[in-house]
């Protein structure tokens, strides 16, 4: 008996329908096949799921997440979601139907992967990987011209072996990047002369996951530590795409998740205080999406765009939004909507065009309230309420009215998000600046004072730049009190430690 609703969104069928799913959703399906989709709350009451779960048989939840009706009247194919896991579809039979699985790195990276809510499991994630985990999420404010002293790498303490602070940093970028290992997509980086000469989808899954984990690694390490590997990564499977053979279908594939890593790259670039370096890695991007006809992964290029460009050329940066608006009309969602209105807004602001910023804002805003969706790109997580503060707070400064700004950022450090902790930390710098530019010293000494314990577990140099910064103009002999003094004080032992 046909279904009168689709069981993903609700939505009624029409008669004709034997799909099981709505045209909407069928639409979606493109980006479901390349990674996992994000789930409601709900997913995980399904009986058989919850049975699965009790059993500690992470095979069995793997076997029940592909059944869930969630998915449509037909199960995912076992060739889809073993891509998704980096494995053969013969090895996810295997795992499906053999033993329960023990190995908990496995067990770790698979659960984070599904993004099985850590209250479900059996094991316990680590502490960071419990944060990504539930938590993924992208920072998107602009970093000035000059690094400054790192001081997130001189707050983290030497290695217990005694290996000191060099050793602490490059452990933690390898644990966070074990993820990535346990893909198996860095067999994809093997020397030039034993690359593949023949690209099938089952391989540009696995780079599309190895996308993934570069995300979850840099919500776990930041992007200091991740840029240089990215860019490696980055030349030497574009490098093995330009040298290899492939269909049609697969080229198109490739192109788009070619494209995503050139946007990832260039985040972290952008986040690690390389600005100059971000653009060429955009404009493949945006011509690869043009190869593979893939609007989607181009607006997010235009949407970086904009974001590298909204201080020093805001014209290119309102083109940028401008474009990615017109290239969504039909298909974007609210959230994508909000984000491209925001980008808007901070550039009319650089331009000192008020009543531009003002409306851009009044738009952002009217598609924020229409929610959340499930067609959502997984980038758009950080676009919340705390993001809409934030850019209204560095609008209102670019603007020259550093009172309005700290109000906005005040609303976030009085509202923290558990979820975006580098973004609350970064408009925790700004609030100082803010406060700093209004005369308020004494509560810009004591905010970014209260930041030192924190921004070592933040590598950032965006955030560590503003940081400096601030402490050179709270240092000024005309700008002294116990409080200013008292900072940069804590900051200078801090940097020199």
């Amino acid at each position: 008996m046909t279904h009168a609703n689709c069981p993903r969104c609700g939505g009624r069928l029409a008669r004709d329908n034997d799909s099981g799913r709505c045209a909407p959703c069928q639409a979606a399906e493109r980006d479901r096949l390349s990674a996992p989709p994000v789930v409601p709350a709900s997913f995980w009451e399904h009986e058989p799921v919850r049975r699965a779960l009790a059993e500690r048989h992470l095979g069995r939840v793997i076997r029940a997440y592909r059944c869930h009706p969630y998915h449509g009247r037909a199960a995912l194919p076992q060739t889809v979601v073993a891509g998704w896991l980096g494995i053969t579809q013969a090895q996810l039979s295997r795992v499906e139907n053999g033993p329960p699985l023990v190995h908990l790195d496995r067990l770790t990276h698979w659960a984070q992967l599904l993004r099985v809510p850590p209250c479900f499991l059996w094991f316990s994630l680590p502490a960071r990987l419990t944060e990504v985990a539930e938590h993924d999420a992208v920072p998107v404010k602009e970093a000035g011209p000059t690094a400054p002293p790192a001081l997130t790498d001189a707050c983290i303490a030497g290695s217990t072996q005694g290996g000191g602070t060099t050793d602490r940093r490059q452990f933690h970028a390898l644990a966070a990047l074990a993820g990535i290992a346990a893909t198996g997509s860095l067999d994809l980086l093997a020397a030039p002369h034993n690359a593949a000469r023949s690209i099938g989808m089952e391989q540009v899954r696995a780079v599309d996951s190895l996308v993934n984990e570069f995300r979850r690694a840099d919500a776990a390490v930041g992007a200091n530590r991740l840029c240089d590997t990215a860019i490696r990564v980055h030349a030497q499977l574009s490098a093995a795409a330009a040298k290899a053979t492939y269909s049609r279908d697969v080229g198109e594939a490739l192109q788009a998740t070619l494209a995503d890593l050139a946007i990832e790259t260039a985040w972290l670039t952008i986040d690690a205080n390389r600005r100059p370096e971000a653009r060429a890695y955009l404009n493949e991007a945006i011509t690869r999406a043009r190869f593979a006809d893939d609007p989607r992964m181009e607006v997010r290029a235009f949407a970086h765009l904009a974001l590298l460009t909204w201080r020093d050329r805001p014209g290119e940066a309102l083109h940028a939004a401008e474009a990615a608006l017109r290239s969504s009309a039909g298909w974007g969602t609210p959230r994508l909507a909000t984000l491209l209105h925001l980008r808007a807004a901070s550039t009319y602001a650089t331009l000192n065009d008020m009543s531009g910023f003002h409306r851009a804002m009044s738009r952002a805003r009217r598609e924020f309230e229409r929610g959340v969706s499930e067609d959502d790109m997984p980038f758009l997580h950080f676009v919340t309420e705390q993001e809409l503060k934030g850019i209204e707070g560095l609008s209102y400064l670019a603007l020259g009215r550093p009172e309005r700004a700290a109000n906005a950022f005040r609303a976030i450090t009085e509202n923290p998000s558990p979820v975006l902790r580098r973004n609350q930390i970064y408009y925790s710098v700004q609030l100082a600046d803010a406060a700093s530019r209004q005369g308020n010293l004494d509560e810009a000494a004591y905010t970014a004072m209260n930041l030192l314990p924190d921004i070592g577990r933040v590598s950032s140099g965006r955030v560590s730049l503003h940081l400096a910064q601030l402490r050179s103009s709270l240092g000024q002999p005309q700008r002294a009190t116990a409080a200013t003094r008292q900072f940069v004080e804590a900051y200078d032992q801090a940097v020199h430690a």
